[in-house]
């Protein structure tokens, strides 16, 4: 057999050198990605309420934050807008993650710093207080809510580079519409628990973080309840369901005089809890949400909002948010 000729055989060196680099720059995508999000892919959605096909695409740990975010927000009083602007900061910031380095000392979701004034390092890694303190900086800014969104963050967070938070509006204000209320079953998250977590699960663990979130002041532990009944009789397979999932429910009113926000109606109220629970499903290991007569349910493949079919989310349709968990 003829021996390949010098052109041939640089050739093949070429293919094999370029085969290499696909495979190297492959490995660098998904290192990255790996990075951004945190290990955790893509697994939440949110779409706009005016069905103009906008969509915003993140991982349960962003969906944590986020909710956070958003429920401190309402919990002080804060404006739609307010939230739109710290959800649009935290994007920029840390790509709405908790992260425990940045910039010399910045630290946390907002990368506050603790030489500047914004607390101690174990303070600013609590999402709760640096989402607060984000929000009483912004209060304090004259006419926040006529201002352009990257002018009322950079008057709180003085960054380097004040028109990167612009990129992230779109986003912000799709997010903030669901996580306040005002555009119904717009968030959705596949829900699967994640192995890797050492949060506490169960119903108390979803009373304690509804407390944490929304504040006792603004949701008294006493309003959400854990239900524990139990069924005297022996069940048959059609109750055996119902019977399980009584132990592990909570039920959230938001009447009036029950609610997460003040000055918002009960709607509103109910559906920034019920999309509060699904951010947490993952961490939380909820299973079931219902509100509005809709539904979710933890692992359904499109993850949407279904009319609801039971009579336990039936009973839920006005009156109060039905959060069912795993164990």
């Amino acid at each position: 057999m003829p021996e390949p000729s010098p052109t041939l055989k640089r050739r093949g060196r070429l293919l094999r050198i370029g085969a290499a680099l696909v495979v190297l720059l492959a490995v660098a995508g998904y290192l990255v990605v790996q990075y951004v999000t945190g290990g955790h892919g893509p697994g939440c959605k949110v779409v706009s309420g005016r069905n103009d096909g906008e969509e915003y695409e993140f991982t349960p740990e962003q969906a944590v934050n986020a909710a956070t975010i958003a429920a401190v927000g309402t919990g002080r009083g804060m404006s739609e807008r307010a939230v739109t602007i710290a959800l649009a900061t935290s994007l920029q910031e840390s790509g709405l993650r908790n992260i425990q380095h940045g910039d010399r000392d910045s630290l946390g979701l907002f990368q506050q710093r603790p030489s500047q004034g914004w607390g101690k390092p174990q303070q600013i890694l609590d999402p709760t207080y640096a989402a607060g303190v984000f929000y009483e900086h912004l209060a304090k800014v004259p006419d926040y809510q006529k201002l352009p969104l990257t002018v009322a963050a950079q008057r709180v967070q003085r960054s380097g580079f004040p028109e990167a938070y612009a990129k992230h509006e779109p986003d912000a204000e799709l997010l903030a519409a669901a996580l306040t209320g005002h555009a119904p079953a717009t968030l959705t998250c596949q829900g699967r628990p994640d192995p890797t977590t050492v949060q506490a699960a169960g119903p108390d663990a979803v009373r304690a973080a509804l407390v944490r979130d929304f504040g006792r002041d603004a949701l008294q532990p006493a309003g959400a309840e854990v239900s524990r009944k139990k069924h005297a009789s022996t069940p048959s397979p059609a109750t055996t369901a119902a019977a399980a999932s009584g132990t592990r429910t909570v039920t959230v009113p938001v009447a009036a005089g029950k609610s997460p926000a003040k000055g918002r109606t009960a709607g509103q109220r109910g559906w920034q809890v019920a999309h509060w629970a699904v951010a947490n499903a993952t961490a939380l290991h909820i299973e079931r949400v219902s509100f509005g007569g809709r539904e979710w349910t933890a692992g359904n493949t499109d993850s949407r909002w279904r009319t609801a079919g039971s009579q336990e989310a039936g009973a839920a349709a006005k009156a109060a948010v039905r959060i069912v968990t795993g164990q």
